[in-house]
């Protein structure tokens, strides 16, 4: 199965400026220096491949949700970064649109990089503003519009959608990777497919949830989401964090799950926690654990137990494909992230399993984790609501808006 629309190897850029789309929206530390560079080295590939070809650079992102042009959110640490990976200086403009762009980029020689400021100082850019995007095309100057920012694929922002309709537009290898990877795990997985859906909210996922009732072989439910499962059968969930009003979609999610195995094996094939790790109070303190049906009236639900965390074990082991989005517990707490760590140890030490990380807290969690950078699976994403999106089989905006590729 082939990406459904064209890339950079399919148009000639050679010696073109390119426009590209990054996803560079950090995690940054208390003091604001960059947390986690996970997303800026995910870009390198295309970055080197566009100057492999003579291509001049130049990259736009979004940094945070800033009101107005917040120095805090500044892209200009991120040039930094992103220079010292490519071992080579990458320009920075303190602007996306107007002279100080059209100078910057006149000045930045062939084959390097610029990066604009964040996007977001300006509201049209989240407003999809054509007015907007045109003013970034022709300050620029670009021959080619790029996308490869995974992350804000499923938003119609102007730096998604607008500009598309600017300049001719293409993916690049990372945005092509992240759909590729996500929709043969859904579409076309080795079997068994095994889904570990966590995370806080049913609501959040119910689409997922739903499209991964129909394609896989087990779900494991864990997270806060589980503490809704739960409560839904009837236990007392003490003070754990329970979604309300969510009858009526989990009676169609059981109901689903009935249809595909049948009444008596839903249980088998939804597979719930059977102990919990709990303590009395939302912070790091000395795990205990009790079975789901015994929690004390002020007891909080913060991790699987280790009853459970053997269940999932012997399940995993024997998937072919495991699709893992959401931590299984407040995996931030080091006494509540047991879970989490023992499902991200049995999928690195099991190459033969295919494993598709979900991003948001699912990927910085596993990054943390990993000494290999997320080298130890077989695909950490860099988008968080994209990927359930895809997952969802929603469309995105952001890529539907490319340019396709010959039937």
């Amino acid at each position: 199965m082939g990406f459904f629309k064209q890339t950079i190897r399919d148009v000639p850029l050679d010696d073109q400026t390119v426009l590209m789309r990054a996803d560079y929206n950090v995690p940054l530390a208390p003091g604001g220096a960059i947390a986690d560079d996970f997303r800026i080295r995910a870009s390198l590939p295309t970055i080197r491949a566009l100057q492999t070809r003579g291509c001049k650079v130049v990259i736009m992102s979004h940094l945070g949700r800033p009101e107005g042009r917040d120095v805090s959110l500044s892209l200009e640490q991120v040039a930094l970064r992103l220079g010292e990976l490519l071992e080579q200086p990458v320009g920075f403009v303190d602007d996306c649109i107007g002279d100080k762009v059209v100078q910057a980029v006149k000045k930045t020689p062939k084959n390097r990089v610029l990066l604009l400021e964040n996007l977001r100082y300006y509201p049209e850019e989240e407003a999809d503003d054509m007015a907007f995007a045109k003013k970034i095309a022709r300050a620029t100057k670009a021959s080619y519009f790029v996308q490869d920012g995974f992350g804000v694929v499923h938003r119609a922002h102007a730096s998604t959608h607008a500009i598309t309709l600017c300049l001719p537009s293409v993916a690049g290898l990372l945005l092509e990777k992240e759909y590729m990877s996500i929709t043969a795990a859904m579409r076309s997985p080795k079997r068994p497919l095994v889904a570990v859906l966590g995370g806080a909210k049913v609501s959040d996922k119910i689409k997922v949830i739903t499209e991964l009732i129909a394609v896989a072989d087990r779900v494991v439910v864990s997270g806060a989401m589980a503490n809704t499962f739960l409560a839904y059968k009837g236990l007392d969930m003490g003070k754990s964090k329970i979604e309300p009003d969510q009858q009526a979609t989990l009676d169609d999610i059981y109901a689903a799950a009935a249809q595909k195995v049948g009444t008596d094996k839903v249980d088998e094939f939804l597979v719930l926690p059977t102990d919990a790790a709990v303590a009395t109070v939302m912070k790091d303190v000395p795990r205990r654990e009790v079975r789901v049906s015994q929690l004390a009236s002020d007891d909080i639900a913060l991790d699987v137990g280790q009853q459970t965390i053997e269940t999932v074990d012997t399940i995993v082991q024997g998937a072919g494909t495991v699709i893992w989005n959401g931590t299984l517990g407040v995996a931030e707490l080091s006494h509540f992230a047991h879970g989490s760590a023992r499902l991200a140890l049995l999928l690195a030490t099991h190459p033969d399993i295919t494993s598709i990380i979900g991003g948001g807290d699912t990927a910085e969690f596993v990054l943390s984790w990993d000494s290999r950078q997320g080298g130890s699976f077989s695909h950490v994403s860099t988008g968080g609501g994209a990927s359930l999106d895809l997952m969802a089989g929603e469309k995105l905006p952001g890529i539907e808006s490319l340019l396709d590729a010959p039937r």
